[in-house]
């Protein structure tokens, strides 16, 4: 008897398991299906947070709203951009709360929306900032802001920019394997973490002239935003002279020090709201719910979005896709409907092969309409290589550029497999080369040799096209190039960009050429995958990574990451010399 109750509890337990994972896969496939307009109150304020990682353009996650504490929520910079500029001429919008002390965003991205919020203000509406903490970014962000308040125990961070580079020389050496590196180029710094244990002088000069020239920028709008003397901005950053709250207060750097209540009760006086009723603040998450981008217009200009590094084969999560691109660029040549091409590119190279294979479409693309290219971020090595066929190169003054030089990088393991693992190789061939491409092995003088060949060819085949894209001999490009990177400022400078601006200005320059100003719409490529699309897309690999994640730990987890990239790196690599994290 008692082993039929426990047999139809069992399968009681059972079906009613089923049954709730049935409801709830119907709620989240309604959630993906149906989309509910938000309504917009009177006399309301869109509050901004920023400290979700910033791509492109976001791919719509149902999970976020139903179960937050499960989704990886991102945001979209166009997206974001579209609903500051909507909110400019929304009637019910009355203001921007801007409550982030951090932005999951490069530089240039920050300044794009820094830029949308300011042309937000010239609707007559304010913005105000509020945050416990606010981050070198963050500050620089907020700096467009009628008014900051910070929380008085709070803190900001105005002392520099730093990047930091890792180098893997003397594990190299305690795992006893030998890096094999074939390079083209002075500063292609790439290649360093695995030769050396410190930076070289022309990389210490490229990331010392980098950083200098985009932070230049950063406490120039700063300065002009809080209607600070450049100069004494430059001293408070430089020594660092504000290191509380107080002190942010009495450099002028906020404009009072308020717990949030405080911030809010400020806000009230200004939209007129009484003591005790709630601000109507709505979130970037609803209010992009809340109004369609339409268009009746016939005439269509294609961004196709470049947004990670470059592999061979199709773009996946963070990953530009030689494949996916060529795909969309042919897609947008072969459309009536398409005027003009916007090449948005936010990437630090990858595979030479690649970006090859994707700068001959934009050549072919650019035989027969506008192609504009718009640097976000990063636009460098195999970045810059796509963007050099386009008509018009724009990018922001701190966009990293150029980086034109490549590299091969192939580590020899086969004294780390002998002497640690106890594993050894023996090959049998037809020739006197055999496999070209081994791990297994040190590879001899002949193969170097050809490597090395096949590197010099790449790099002239790469300098010989960016000169005949920017119209000078091959001999000033190598003057500039040699791996060097450069901000979009000094790039302009030195004739590697036309024009200095955003995706807006970029789109501007696009429209006038074809002759379609006031009379087009945006459609951009190639589509990103819904959350549908994503889910069932994660591959064995992606899962693995993560449950590695978790039991290794961030740090470690990191380590892994930068092997797998190493491994990654098969055949001639045209990317950026260094990673950036700049905040």
């Amino acid at each position: 008897m008692s082993f039929f109750k426990a047999f139809f509890s069992s399968c009681l337990g059972a079906f009613v398991a089923l049954i709730s994972f049935a409801i709830l896969g119907i709620i989240i496939l309604a959630a993906m299906g149906t989309e509910v307009p938000v309504e917009v109150k009177s006399n309301s304020v869109l509050n901004l947070k920023l400290d979700y990682p910033i791509s492109e353009l976001e791919v719509e996650d149902p999970i976020a709203k139903l179960m937050p504490e499960l989704a990886e929520q991102t945001m979209g910079l166009i997206q974001l951009k579209q609903a500051i500029a909507h909110a400019k001429s929304d009637e019910n919008i009355k203001g921007i709360y801007l409550t982030s002390g951090f932005v999951g965003a490069g530089v240039s991205s920050t300044k794009e929306i820094r830029e949308a919020l300011e042309d937000f203000k010239k609707s007559g509406k304010w913005v105000i900032a509020y945050s416990n903490y606010f981050s070198e970014k963050g500050y620089y962000l907020a700096s467009v802001s009628d008014s900051i308040f910070l929380n008085p125990e709070g803190f900001v961070e105005l002392n520099g920019l730093s990047t930091q580079v890792m180098f893997y020389k003397k594990m190299f050496d305690k795992l006893e394997i030998r890096p094999q590196v074939f390079r083209v180029g002075e500063y292609k710094g790439a290649v360093e973490p695995f030769l050396r244990d410190n930076l070289s002088d022309e990389n210490r000069l490229q990331l010392n002239s980098l950083l200098n020239s985009i932070y230049n920028t950063m406490l120039g709008q700063i300065s002009d935003g809080r209607k600070i003397a450049a100069e004494k901005i430059k001293d408070i950053s430089g020594k660092m002279l504000v290191r509380n709250a107080k002190q942010a207060r009495e450099y002028s750097l906020v404009d009072a020090l308020f717990y949030e209540d405080e911030a809010l009760d400020y806000m009230k006086k200004r939209l007129g709201i009484e003591k005790g009723k709630k601000i109507n603040l709505i979130s970037y998450s609803d209010y992009k719910h809340s109004y369609m981008e339409e268009s009746e217009s016939k005439n269509e200009i294609a961004v196709i979005v470049a947004d990670g590094e470059i592999i061979d084969g199709k773009s996946g999560k963070n990953t530009v896709g030689s494949t996916t691109i060529i795909e969309a660029l042919r897609k947008a040549r072969k459309s009536k409907r398409v005027k003009a091409v916007v090449l948005r590119i936010n990437s630090p190279g990858g595979s030479a092969q690649a970006s090859d294979e994707m700068w001959r479409e934009v050549m072919l693309i650019a035989k027969e309409k506008t192609v504009i290219a718009s640097m976000s971020d990063y636009a460098a090595s195999g970045g810059y290589y796509i963007a050099m066929a386009c008509d018009t190169i724009v990018a922001e003054p701190t966009t990293v550029t150029g980086s034109i030089g490549v590299f091969m990088f192939i580590p020899d393991v086969s004294q780390f497999m002998a002497n640690k693992l106890g594993i050894t190789f023996e090959q049998v061939k037809t020739g006197e080369i055999g496999e070209l491409l081994t791990i297994t092995r040190g590879l001899n003088e002949t193969e170097k040799s050809i490597l090395q060949q096949q590197a010099d060819k790449v790099y002239e085949s790469f300098t010989s096209k960016a000169a005949a894209g920017r119209k000078m001999s091959q001999d000033e490009i190598k003057k500039i190039a040699s791996g060097r990177v450069w901000t979009g400022e000094q790039a302009k400078e030195n004739g590697l960009v036309d024009e200095l601006g955003g995706f807006n200005e970029a789109v501007e320059i696009a429209a006038k050429n074809a002759g379609v100003s006031g009379d087009f719409y945006l459609r951009y490529y190639p589509k990103p995958k819904t959350f549908l699309e994503n889910y069932l897309s994660i591959d064995e690999e992606e899962a693995t990574e993560r449950k590695m994640r978790e039991i290794l730990g961030a740090e470690n987890a990191l380590l892994l990451q930068q092997w797998k990239k190493v491994q990654q790196m098969k055949g001639v690599q045209a990317r950026m010399p260094v990673e950036f994290t700049i905040d």
